[in-house]
């Protein structure tokens, strides 16, 4: 099964919000979810963006695919550079180990 983390579109015609979901790649977009990591309001000034750090870093270590909406939200939030900076620190750590 393939994992994505997406958005999906909530909120009233044409004033759109938007919930960031883990989802199978195969469902639709307002489908079946596995579990709901944050949201995002679009329309306020600045947009606001709150997705929980804990399950998104969860998710994307489990080898989770964020689109590219998503992902850019998750740079936008640092989420996603902390992410990489584990992921980093990981790879250094196993050479280091095998010696």
């Amino acid at each position: 099964m393939s994992v994505k983390i997406r958005l999906k579109r909530m909120g009233m015609k044409k004033a759109p919000s938007y919930r960031v979901v883990v989802a199978d790649s195969r469902s639709p977009r307002d489908g079946r979810i596995i579990e709901n990591i944050g949201w995002y309001n679009p329309r306020v000034e600045p947009s606001t963006i709150v997705i929980n750090e804990e399950k998104a870093l969860k998710w994307l270590k489990n080898g989770a695919q964020p689109t590219e909406s998503v992902e850019s939200l998750l740079k936008r939030s640092g989420i996603l550079d902390r992410f990489t900076q584990a992921k980093a620190s990981n790879s250094e750590q196993t050479p280091a180990e095998a010696q």
